[in-house]
């Protein structure tokens, strides 16, 4: 959407990378969960997390609204020395690639309509990483408030019913300083077999 467009470029176009140039902490943590692979780094931002992937061996793609966002990335990109594959769209109009990857990332974006097309769009063997702000989040000083962008409870765990969850987290956390209400999860895509009795 064009007012996304405006917004993000508006927040991106500063100098400063609004999160930093460390990856997010969920992703640090946990990276070595991930099978290596082909990623997509949904709502890639300034790239701090694709430089990140990128930089473990991974080979990256980044998408994001933002012409702003990846410039920065960009830069990002080539201080770490880091090679990713940068595609400028709009999530509600793109199309990801059926089970062609094996990791996509999605942080800090909730566009629940994307779900089945991130279902689809991994291998099989292929792992989900996503992490957003929960509800509670409206209730806290800093961060998202509309309810459209805040996963309920247990939200997170049902968009990926039927996949093989290796670990999940949901609730207050304490980050950079800043409290955060967040869940957070890593599940892998695996064949369903049907029992022989």
């Amino acid at each position: 959407m064009k007012e996304d467009k405006s917004k993000w470029d508006e927040k991106y176009k500063g100098g400063v990378f609004l999160c930093g140039k460390e990856a997010n902490r969920f992703l640090i943590d946990n990276i070595h969960l991930l099978p290596k692979g082909r990623v997509l780094d949904i709502a890639a931002g300034e790239g701090r997390n694709s430089a990140f992937f990128a930089k473990h061996g991974f080979e990256v793609d980044a998408i994001d609204i933002s012409k702003m966002g990846l410039k920065k990335a960009k830069r990002l990109a080539r201080e770490e020395g880091a090679e990713i594959n940068f595609i400028k769209a709009d999530l509600e109009n793109y199309q990801i690639e059926e089970n062609a990857y094996d990791v996509i990332a999605n942080f800090n974006y909730l566009q629940r309509d994307l779900i089945p097309q991130i279902k689809r769009g991994l291998k099989i063997g292929g792992a989900v990483v996503f992490e957003t702000y929960l509800i509670d989040q409206s209730a806290l000083s800093s961060g998202p408030k509309n309810p459209d962008h805040l996963l309920g409870h247990n939200e997170l765990l049902g968009f990926f019913k039927g996949f093989r969850v290796i670990l999940y987290r949901e609730g207050m956390y304490r980050e950079r300083g800043l409290k955060k209400a967040i869940a957070g999860i890593i599940a892998t895509k695996y064949e369903k077999r049907r029992n022989k009795l």
